[in-house]
């Protein structure tokens, strides 16, 4: 009985002291909202631009091809290496040529003697038709004579200066300033005139950039995209880096090509420190005209959902509320936004994860510079 009594009493004191803990002054538990950083935007005025994929090209892409054909007996050039227009690359052997050429330079003299002596006995009939010494048929067959001679004479000329030709050809040399691909022949090789291919140069400086924008992005350039419009030519290299010289449009179709909905488009670009070489991946940014209104977020204050691109907004009162916006191209690390915004709205920035609509949170303004890249640029 007594050990009853003592578990009744002691079950009494818990319930006391439990009681005695169940003040809400002495259960509550204090806490603090979330601080977020925060930008308020404020409206700029920006470039109109476009960035797409883009991949160079040499301005110039030849194939070195001999214009006469023989026995390759020397390369001159190293394979890969810059050449200036005019230098030997090869030698084909030249004294088929030199032969060909004594030999037309010999009959050549010896027309030209002819054709002398056809001038004298012309003049000399000349002189004797005069004073009716010999008929004017005579005279008539020394001035055919001396035509005929000289015609040959010319042909022989003609014949002269295209062996000189030839042997100057048996000198490939290099139409352009480029870079040199790799030996298509080796030494004692035969080849063909204007058919077999020695080697392939290509032109770097300048180089071109291809590249294309589809109708839709067009629509925010009047539809078409040329010469006169384009104000310049960024391009921005694989490690996100721009290269140092703006380039130029050197060429715009005048139609949307219907396969694909694209505009085909070029630019030229200085290299002369052959930095750059054709068949790289890149990209382009095209610089044409000017918008006004609009606002520049961190891409990581832009969230996604299935009804868009939307962000984080604060009021007065600091609570949360998702804003839906239409955004435009990246300016590098930040987001355009065309729309959905105000000047003077607060935006979060940072502990997205953390939010939801509703919750009040501890605004931290941050510095614009130090959050938008466009802010050093």
């Amino acid at each position: 009985m007594r050990t009853i009594y003592v578990s009744v009493l002691a079950f009494a004191v818990l319930l006391l002291l439990l009681a005695c803990s169940s003040d809400p002054a002495e259960r509550a538990i204090p806490t603090e909202n979330l601080t977020v950083g925060i930008l308020q935007v404020q409206p700029v005025n920006l470039r109109l631009s476009a960035e797409t994929i883009a991949q160079t090209e040499g301005a110039k892409e030849i194939e070195i091809r001999p214009r006469v054909g023989g026995i390759v007996l020397k390369r001159y050039y190293h394979e890969g290496l810059a050449v200036k227009a005019g230098e030997p690359l090869y030698l084909i052997d030249p004294e088929p040529f030199r032969k060909n050429l004594a030999e037309v330079q010999a009959e050549f003299l010896e027309q030209s003697i002819r054709a002398m002596k056809a001038k004298t006995e012309k003049e000399r009939q000349e002189k004797l038709v005069a004073e009716n010494f010999v008929s004017q048929r005579s005279y008539d067959n020394a001035v055919a004579d001396l035509m005929i001679t000289e015609a040959a004479l010319h042909a022989l000329k003609a014949r002269v200066q295209q062996a000189e030709l030839d042997l100057s050809y048996a000198t490939v040399k290099a139409p352009i300033d480029g870079i040199t691909g790799r030996s298509q022949i080796s030494e004692g090789a035969l080849v063909a005139a204007n058919s077999s291919v020695l080697t392939t140069m290509t032109q770097i400086s300048p180089i071109w950039v291809r590249f294309s924008f589809s109708d839709n992005e067009l629509a925010r350039f009047n539809g078409r995209l040329n010469e006169d419009n384009v104000e310049e030519v960024i391009l921005v290299l694989p490690d996100g880096s721009e290269y140092s010289v703006r380039g130029t449009i050197n060429f715009a179709a005048s139609e949307i090509d219907p396969l694909i909905g694209t505009q085909q488009l070029r630019a030229t670009f200085e290299n002369p420190d052959r930095r750059l070489l054709p068949g790289k991946f890149v990209r382009v940014r095209v610089v044409s005209g000017q918008t006004d209104d609009v606002f520049l977020l961190p891409q990581v204050a832009v969230m996604t959902s299935d009804l868009g691109r939307y962000v984080y907004v604060i009021d007065h009162d600091n609570v949360i509320a998702a804003r839906q916006i239409t955004v435009g191209e990246w300016i590098g690390k930040d987001w355009i936004i065309l729309d959905g915004l105000q000047a003077g709205d607060r935006v979060i920035v940072n502990n997205l994860i953390r939010l939801s609509p509703g919750m009040t949170v501890n605004p931290e303004l941050q510095d614009a510079s130090e959050v938008l890249s466009f802010g050093h640029k």
